[in-house]
């Protein structure tokens, strides 16, 4: 376990370095994701993304017009026959028009382990957690759906 959070505390370190010297989420976002002129960042949280190989560190981008994750440290990219090609981070963009629903949900044995599922309009869900606030989170995605409707 000690391996892990270092490496946790690492990446968080080298998220908030990357942000410092960009000037700012928005401009990290910006860089990251294309960013339309009449696009407005509501929330940049850090948070992780359940996966099947296990939850993956970074920042959840909420605009006007997507729901965005990037992660903090990339991943290694495979071929087919199993060489390793590179590194790239690990992105996930969802256009809010494209969400179906934004659920609420907590670990029924430990209250304090919080999640936002997300459910697109193709069925793909995406479950978020460890938020440091997750109720501005969450209030920030309803927000978001809310100008889609």
């Amino acid at each position: 376990m000690g391996s892990k959070l270092s490496e946790t505390v690492k990446g968080k370190l080298r998220m908030g370095a990357r942000i410092i010297q960009e000037g700012g989420r928005d401009k990290v976002f910006k860089q990251i994701f294309v960013m339309r002129e009449e696009e407005e960042l509501l929330k940049a949280s850090q948070c992780y993304l359940s996966t099947t190989a296990g939850p993956i560190a970074g920042l959840l981008f909420i605009s006007t017009e997507k729901l965005a994750f990037c992660s903090e440290r990339s991943i290694n990219v495979i071929s087919e026959t199993g060489k390793l090609i590179g590194t790239a981070p690990y992105k996930v963009l969802i256009p809010v028009r494209k969400i179906r629903r934004a659920n609420r949900s907590k670990n029924v044995t430990n209250g304090a382990q919080k999640y936002i599922e997300i459910v697109t309009e193709d069925g793909f869900e995406f479950w978020f957690m460890g938020f440091l606030r997750y109720e501005k989170a969450f209030m920030n995605l309803e927000k978001a759906l809310s100008l889609v409707s």
